[in-house]
């Protein structure tokens, strides 16, 4: 029974994943500590203590709850990468069975005190992705043992929701995505470019006319939001 519950020809997956959740979880850390502060701190566009002020423990757990200030949320997330790095490197995973579990928990509570009070900014679903992650990853194991079954196919379930989700919200939008037409021009219409756009692969269809004016006009809506967070920083400034 207890070797149904093992996969020892699993070592090579989970240390792959490991070291790219931990990978992950440091470039997390490091947003949190570049932007954080400016966003959500004492003084940023949306802070946090106010916030609190109105959302409850039960609403947003945080360990921010027990008191935030900028300093303290640079060291949380410090402590996330230091983590994070030892994690990538495998330091923890060569001590006893605890010691990785209790670092891929720490992790866990750290991100999730920062993105439960991370409002509008990190409302994503990469964040719960994240979170949800590593949480499974708290039970991946040591080097010594061999990686738990249950809990490789809970990550496979993950990948799979991931997957059906993101169809399921294309098919529910544009219909160039039903028709098979949309990665004609998906690269010529992203909304945040990156370096990596200089290499994309070229258009292979002209860009319609009403897909070309929405990728370069906001809608009234995002319009009000852009002002409202101009507004936002403008007063953030003038404080």
């Amino acid at each position: 029974m207890i070797d149904w519950f093992s996969a020892s020809d699993y070592q090579l997956t989970r240390l792959v994943v490991e070291r790219g959740l931990g990978l992950t979880y440091l470039l997390a850390f490091l947003v949190a500590l570049n932007q954080f502060p400016a966003l959500l701190g004492e003084r940023g566009l949306l802070p946090v203590p106010r916030y609190l002020g109105s959302a409850g423990f039960g609403e947003a757990p945080s360990l921010f709850h027990l008191r935030y200030s900028d300093r303290l949320l640079r060291a949380v997330a410090l402590t996330g990468v230091a983590l994070s790095v030892s994690l990538v490197l495998g330091l923890l995973q060569v001590g006893p069975l605890w010691l990785p579990m209790l670092g891929w928990f720490v992790l866990w509570v750290l991100y999730l005190s920062i993105v439960n009070v991370g409002q509008r900014f990190y409302a994503f679903g990469w964040e719960s992705l994240l979170l949800e992650a590593g949480f499974l990853a708290i039970f991946l194991g040591d080097a010594r043992t061999a990686p738990p079954f249950p809990v490789l196919v809970l990550f496979r379930w993950l990948a799979f929701r991931l997957e059906l989700g993101a169809g399921l919200i294309k098919l529910r939008g544009d219909p160039c995505w039903r028709d098979l037409t949309c990665m004609d021009y998906h690269h010529e219409t992203q909304p945040m470019p990156n370096p990596f756009q200089l290499v994309r692969p070229p258009a292979t269809a002209p860009v319609p006319p009403d897909r070309r004016s929405s990728a370069t006009t906001l809608p009234s809506s995002s319009r009000r939001s852009s002002c409202s967070c101009h507004s936002l920083s403008r007063r953030s400034a003038g404080s």
